[in-house]
């Protein structure tokens, strides 16, 4: 037995030619504890096909539509957003305007009070703090110094050197930089 939607209509295309080929000169038949005619068995089988075609082509009419729709839909849009820019800056000064329109109207922001500043403020400080975050003026102000500079000479270049253990755990007393990796 065929899957699938539209193999279902193909098999009843078929169950349909062989009925008329071969049960034509039947009465009737018992199926599953019913009597029917082959014109009855036809019909229904037809039906399944009617409305398998009916389906597909309302899927075909609406991917129709929805290519129509994306084609039209980038102007159309660009349209709207022109008309809403407008109607915001004709009448920002009246809600109830902007509300007849489905606009909402801009919030207005609160001043914050002097304790909510003193709140932020603190919270901004803690947070660099714990970031180590700062700002052009300080990173100027940092500065490194290099104790070792290693320069590979021919010499050594040429001599195999046995592989140095690695620690497992970068130096306490370094502040930073990468932990140096075996080959």
């Amino acid at each position: 037995m065929p899957k699938g939607k539209n193999t279902e209509s193909d098999f009843a295309r078929q169950l349909i030619a062989g009925i008329r080929k071969h049960l034509s000169g039947l009465s009737s038949l018992m199926l599953a504890s019913d009597t029917v005619t082959p014109a009855q068995i036809e019909a229904s089988l037809q039906t399944l096909i009617d409305l398998r075609i009916a389906v597909n082509d309302a899927r075909a009419l609406a991917s129709a539509k929805l290519a129509d729709e994306q084609a039209q839909l980038a102007p159309l849009l660009s349209r709207k957003a022109a008309l809403v820019a407008f109607v915001k800056a004709a009448f920002s000064k009246s809600p109830d305007v902007l509300a007849d329109f489905g606009i909402k109207p801009r919030k207005t922001t609160t001043p914050l009070t002097i304790e909510q500043k003193a709140v932020a403020a603190a919270r901004r400080t803690a947070t660099r703090a714990a970031r180590h975050t700062m700002g052009a003026s300080q990173k100027k102000k940092v500065k490194g110094t290099v104790t070792t500079i290693v320069v590979p000479t021919a010499s050594t270049a040429s001599t195999p050197v046995a592989p140095s253990p690695v620690a497992s755990a970068p130096n306490p007393g370094t502040s930073g930089g990468a932990t140096p990796h075996g080959a």
